[in-house]
């Protein structure tokens, strides 16, 4: 993964002795980047996170993109530590304390009034304008989403019943789950599952949860190797998502995708459960043995 720059210049310009001092700022002399935005969210905004949380209607504004990049990047710099927006482990390892983390890391760190801050954590995105475009056309592809649903229901049916009910079921509901099975990742996985990966945090393998969260709860393996395109890299562990990328990279939309690497893996495995890498993954065996005949 590409690293981040994590300063910004501060402080006079330095400049030769003798020569006239230049207005320009001193990109050498640098002081860190705070985590959070210096100001914190408004009542107003923590408000409507609670109104969202009430009201599905409004819980896809949750995922504006450039907000949850620098939350992601944030989590995994400082997973299940001082510094994860959302760790179950955040107030202790004793029953009480995890269930109101639990409950802290699946809704709760949503009314921090601490926000990431982007200009730390997503730099690149936020020099990107065709990125920028996308992050500010949000709104209209949340409106989309929600009435697009209700205009075909009122269509198909030619009636004002069937477009409420195809806006309750296939906006509301639909929004609901994803958002509810997006956090679980969150929650659920980082507090139970399986450890087939080793890492420095508390983050698991949850079987159950794979097929609604198209293969995101494979999340031990996420960080244990976070910029593998593949999270479900064991033999049997359904990956919807992959297969999604697997296509685009066929069709030419996606390229110098990061697939499951034998050699990067295997050193990984905890072998607690006897489970080997699956077929997506690059072998490098033949490649050994070419090596070793010639």
């Amino acid at each position: 993964m590409t690293a981040l720059p994590d300063t910004l210049p501060t402080g006079p310009p330095s400049a030769p002795a003798g020569a006239p001092q230049s207005p320009l700022p001193d990109v050498a002399s640098r002081s860190p980047l705070p985590d959070v935005e210096p100001d914190p969210s408004s009542f107003r905004d923590r408000f409507l996170v609670g109104l969202f949380v009430v009201v599905p209607l409004l819980a896809v504004t949750a995922a504006v993109p450039l907000v949850w990049v620098a939350d992601h990047r944030r989590h995994h710099k400082y997973s299940d530590r001082e510094g994860d927006p959302h760790s179950p482990w955040r107030f202790g390892t004793d029953w009480q304390a995890l269930t109101k983390g639990f409950l802290y890391a699946h809704m709760g760190w949503m009314f921090n009034p601490n926000r990431t801050s982007q200009q730390k954590f997503c730099p690149d995105l936020l020099a990107d304008r065709p990125i920028r475009r996308v992050s500010k056309a949000f709104p209209l592809w949340v409106v989309v989403s929600l009435l697009g649903p209700a205009l075909i229901g009122g269509l198909w049916s030619m009636s004002l019943a069937g477009a409420l009910t195809a806006f309750f079921c296939a906006s509301l509901v639909r929004i609901c789950l994803l958002h509810h099975v997006t956090w679980s990742i969150n929650s659920v996985c980082h507090t139970f599952g399986n450890e087939d990966f080793e890492v420095r945090d508390k983050s698991r393998n949850v079987a159950w949860l794979a097929i609604p969260s198209f293969g995101e709860s494979w999340h031990n393996l996420h960080h244990s190797d976070p910029t593998c395109a593949r999270h479900g890299a064991l033999e049997g562990q359904v990956d919807i998502s992959a297969r999604a990328i697997w296509w685009a990279e066929k069709l030419g939309w996606a390229w110098d995708v990061r697939w499951p690497d034998e050699d990067r893996l295997s050193g990984k495995l905890t072998g607690r459960r006897g489970k080997r890498l699956g077929a997506m993954t690059k072998r490098h065996s033949a490649r050994r043995d070419d090596l070793m005949a010639a």
